[in-house]
C-alpha cells in the first residue's frame, strides 16, 4: 500500500520522510492512502496487467499440450496474484519481465534437443538450469559478503551492492527452476513436471521464497542491514545444494515416483514453502534483535521495534501459509492413502511446527510478547522447522520416506 495521505483528488501528497539506506529504520508514519485502490493505479499499472494476461495467453497456446486441466487452472490464478503483485510492488515487475524473457530464450537455443545444454555456449554456461542455479548459488553467497560489509564499514555501497546481487541471484534462480520444468518434458512426456519434486529443487525454492520475501521488506522498512543476517540462512541453504548436488547428484531430472504424480504437489509444496521462508526470516530477525540488545552493531540495525514488527508480520504470513499447506496436505493425503491424518512421523512434525507459531502468535495478541523471548522463540521456531522439513527426512521413515536423503 503507498504509504501517503489524500484528502482530495487535487490535494498535495505528503512526502515519505527520506531515510539514508545505512541509517536504522524506524516505523513508518501511519498515513495513507484514501482512494479506492484501483483508483491509484496509473497508465503503467494497467500495461503490466495487460502484458501479464498476453504472456499467459501466449504460454496457453504455445505449451497447451504440455498442460492438463490443473495446470491451466494454476496458470489463470496466477496471474490475477500476480498481477496485484506488481501493482502493489513495483520491482517485481522486472522481476517477472526478465524471468520470461530469459527463460524464453533458453527454451529458444535448445530447439527441442537436450543435449544442446552441452554444447551451445549460453546453454552450457549460463541459462541450463544446472548453470543457471549455480549462478543464483554463487550471486548470494557473494551478497551475503557485500550485505556484511556495507554493514561492517557503515557503507551504503556495499549494502546496494548486496542487493543488486540478490535480485540477480533470484532470477537466475527462476530462470533455472523454469528452464528445468522444460528440460524435464524434452527427456520424455511422461517424466515432465513442475521442479518441486524432490529436496534439490525444493530447496532452490526456498532460498528464492526466502530472498523474495527480506527484498520485500528491506524495500518496506528502507534499511540494508538486515541482509547481512538473512542471507546467512540463504547461503547455509546453498551450501547444502553444493553438497547434495556432489554427493548425490541430485540436480539430475528423474521420474516422479507414483505418492507425487498428483496435482495437489503444485499447490501443497509452494504454500509450504512461503511458510519456511516466512518461518526462517523472522529466525534471522530474531538473531538481529538479540544481537542489536546485546548492544552489538547497536547503531547499524533497525530499531528494536522495528525488529519486533517484522518477527510478528513474517511469523503471521507464514503461519497462514503453512495453515493452508497442511489443510492441502490432508486433502492429498485423503486422495493418495485414503485418510487425511496418519500420525506419519512428517506429519507429526507438522502439527508440532503449527503449534509451535501458533502459540507465539496466541502470546503476541493475546500478552503482548515482545522482546528477546520473542526473538528467541522464533529462532528456537527455526530449528524446529528445519527438523520437521529436513530432520525427518534424515531420521526417520514413513509415508513420506521418498523424499530421504
Amino acid at each position: 500500500m503507498d504509504l501517503t495521505q489524500v484528502a482530495s483528488p487535487s490535494a498535495p501528497r505528503p512526502q515519505k520522510a527520506q531515510v539514508s539506506p545505512g541509517a536504522p529504520a524506524t516505523l513508518p508514519p501511519m498515513v495513507f492512502d484514501d482512494r479506492p485502490f484501483l483508483k491509484r493505479l496509473g497508465v503503467f499499472d494497467w500495461l503490466f496487467a495487460l502484458a501479464m494476461v498476453a504472456g499467459a495467453g501466449f504460454a496457453l497456446s504455445r505449451y497447451h499440450g504440455f498442460m492438463n486441466y490443473y495446470d491451466k487452472l494454476v496458470l489463470s490464478c496466477a496471474v490475477p496474484a500476480f498481477i496485484v503483485l506488481g501493482w502493489r510492488w513495483k520491482p517485481a515487475r522486472l522481476l517477472i519481465a526478465g524471468i520470461a524473457v530469459v527463460s524464453l530464450l533458453a527454451i529458444q537455443i535448445y530447439h527441442g534437443d537436450l543435449t544442446r545444454a552441452d554444447n551451445a555456449f549460453f546453454l552450457k554456461y549460463f541459462l541450463s538450469s544446472q548453470s543457471a542455479i549455480l549462478w543464483m548459488s554463487a550471486l548470494f553467497v557473494l551478497a551475503t559478503v557485500f550485505y556484511w560489509i556495507g554493514m561492517l564499514s557503515r557503507s551504503a555501497t556495499g549494502g546496494a551492492i548486496g542487493t543488486t546481487l540478490t535480485w540477480g541471484a533470484v532470477l537466475m534462480g527462476f530462470v533455472g527452476m523454469m528452464v528445468r520444468w522444460y528440460e524435464s518434458y524434452l527427456i520424455g512426456a511422461d517424466v515432465g513436471h513442475i521442479p518441486i519434486s524432490n529436496l534439490y529443487e525444493v530447496f532452490v525454492l526456498f532460498s528464492l521464497i526466502t530472498a523474495l520475501f527480506y527484498l520485500y521488506y528491506e524495500k518496506h522498512y528502507n534499511t540494508r542491514s538486515l541482509g547481512a543476517f538473512v542471507l546467512l540462512v540463504i547461503s547455509a541453504a546453498v551450501g547444502f545444494l553444493m553438497w547434495y548436488s556432489i554427493s548425490r547428484d541430485a540436480q539430475q531430472i528423474q521420474p516422479l515416483v507414483p505418492a507425487l504424480q498428483s496435482w495437489w504437489m503444485k499447490i501443497h509444496v509452494p504454500a509450504n514453502f512461503i511458510g519456511y521462508g516466512s518461518f526462517a526470516l523472522s529466525a534471522m530477525v530474531g538473531v538481529a534483535h538479540i544481537v542489536k540488545e546485546r548492544g552489538m552493531l547497536v547503531d547499524r540495525l533497525p530499531a528494536l521495534e522495528v525488529l519486533d514488527d517484522l518477527m510478528y508480520k513474517s511469523i503471521a504470513v507464514g503461519f497462514a501459509f503453512f495453515t493452508i499447506a497442511t489443510i492441502l496436505g490432508a486433502l492429498w493425503a485423503a486422495q493418495a492413502w485414503g485418510g487425511y491424518w496418519s500420525w506419519d512421523p512428517k506429519e507429526t512434525w507438522a502439527l508440532i511446527v503449527w503449534l509451535n507459531y501458533a502459540a507465539w502468535l496466541h502470546m503476541r495478541l493475546m500478552k503482548g510478547l515482545r522482546g528477546s523471548v520473542a526473538a528467541w522463540w522464533a529462532l528456537t521456531g527455526l530449528l524446529v522447522t528445519t527438523f520437521a522439513f529436513l530432520g525427518v527426512n534424515m531420521f526417520l521413515s514413513g509415508l513420506h520416506s521418498y523424499g530421504k536423503l
